[in-house]
């Protein structure tokens, strides 16, 4: 063999080392596996509410997405936006004005109060755009939406200044998830009267829907500057800090709703949640805990805190609350995933 021959034969040699070696980088980056990939649809569908919630409920309904950070799972909870179906019939100014004619207006309905009889209200002499608004109150109970935006528009175009008509055609185009016209609605009330901290909630609650999470954010504040302590826009604050990545914010926030709602597990989970992105496990789990001990049939907190162990290493325990998490909902496909890939670092 001469030289030139020898130098060709080289050459091929190491071409070939090299197609070699490269091979068996792709296939090893190929069979690294992570708990689950990314998530972009809610898990718990069965939980999603067509419509809100309402004010000053105990419960909060929740939606779980989850987000892949290194070998883990990261979870985030979306708890109750809510607002109020109705003010209390007192604090209406129309029936104020009735009263201060002598007329006692706890009489209007004695069995409920707060579902008047019209026909007595117009016999009393109430004003049309009263009992206007009040037939959309009824209508809105009933869940007939268009009906009572028929009556709150017929309510506002006799008494233009009449907030609580805007407030309640508001709340009607959030059911419909109208942001928009619900937004337009909130800002004529806020004209009218801008102390007013649930109106503010609900129209951050509707800029949240239109992904205005910054505009969304600045409402919620505004309503925690009114009332301090209200724990529905703290609620929705919370998550909207969550949405932007501030998890240090969310904490702060979820540390003030626990000192007024410690009972609240569906916080003790969010918090957890981003103490997990912050990627503080001890103190995800021991949040991720107090929710399961708040409602031992939590299968989302279940699901977090298995993720939480997976990032420690401790497979066992990981293992024993994923199969938690699957006995309370066996449908549960992102936690059917998850406990395939801990069984396959634990080698089974």
């Amino acid at each position: 063999m001469n030289r030139r021959q020898f130098t060709l034969f080289l050459i091929i040699g190491i071409s070939a080392l090299v197609v070699i070696l490269f091979c068996g980088i792709i296939f090893t980056c190929s069979g690294k596996k992570t708990v689950q990939e990314q998530i972009e649809e809610p898990i718990e569908i069965e939980e999603e509410e067509d419509v809100l919630p309402e004010e000053n409920e105990e419960e909060n309904d929740v939606v779980v997405e989850t987000v892949q950070t290194g070998g883990g799972v990261r979870a985030s909870g979306e708890a109750r936006v809510s607002y109020q179906t109705q003010r209390p019939i007192s604090s209406i100014s129309g029936l104020n004005r009735i009263a201060g004619m002598g007329v006692n207006v706890s009489e209007i309905n004695p069995i409920n109060y707060d579902n008047p009889d019209l026909n007595v209200l117009r016999q009393m002499g109430a004003d049309q755009y009263l009992i206007s608004f009040l037939a959309g109150e009824q209508f809105y109970r009933s869940a007939n939406y268009d009906r009572a935006i028929t009556e709150y528009t017929a309510a506002i175009n006799r008494n233009p200044d009449f907030t609580e008509a805007f407030v309640s055609r508001g709340n009607s185009w959030m059911k419909k998830r109208d942001y928009n016209r619900a937004i337009e609605d909130y800002n004529r009330a806020i004209r009218l009267n801008s102390n007013k901290a649930e109106v503010f909630n609900y129209r951050g609650f509707a800029r949240s829907e239109r992904g205005e999470m910054a505009l969304a954010i600045q409402d919620f504040t505004r309503a925690i500057t009114i009332n301090r302590n209200y724990i529905d826009a703290l609620i929705n604050r919370s998550h909207a800090y969550y949405q932007t990545g501030d998890f240090t914010r969310t904490i702060e926030d979820c540390d003030r709703i626990i000192s007024l709602e410690p009972s609240n597990a569906v916080i003790w989970n969010r918090r957890g949640s981003a103490w997990y992105r912050r990627e503080d496990d001890d103190r995800a789990i021991r949040d991720f805990s107090e929710a399961i001990r708040l409602n031992t049939n939590y299968a989302i907190a279940w699901y977090n805190r298995a993720n939480a162990w997976f990032n420690k290493g401790d497979f066992d325990r990981a293992l024993s609350d994923i199969n938690r998490c699957l006995t309370i909902n066996p449908s549960f496909s992102a936690a059917q995933t998850t406990r395939a890939n801990i069984l396959q670092r634990m080698g089974r």
